[in-house]
């Protein structure tokens, strides 16, 4: 899979904590903080809004919402708990994804 998405967007954060606590292996794709460079991303998905998850078998699927609806097919790796306790105490100020979208 992979993750277009930047490092100061609360949304790719949430959908890279649920990656996370999923145990799924993806790549990232940093993309400029200004939507109008981002034409390489645009011809390969079909937007310049983030984050975009692009599965190895399937369309690009855009948006956090959508996103994380997507990643409830699969189920959470056994340390799911431990990786969520640790969000929350190294990064209090995002909301955690947590079990409630599985």
């Amino acid at each position: 899979m992979e993750l277009y998405q930047a490092e100061w967007c609360p949304h790719s954060h949430k959908v890279r904590q649920r990656l996370t606590e999923l145990g799924l292996d993806f790549w990232t794709r940093q993309v400029a903080a200004d939507p109008s460079r981002r034409q390489q991303m645009r011809q390969h998905v079909g937007t310049d809004e983030i984050p975009v998850l692009v599965p190895d078998d399937g369309e690009p699927v855009c948006g956090e919402d959508d996103i994380l609806e997507y990643l409830s097919r699969f189920d959470e790796a056994p340390g799911a708990d431990a990786h969520r306790a640790k969000a929350r105490e190294e990064v209090p100020t995002f909301a955690e994804v947590g079990s409630a979208q599985s």
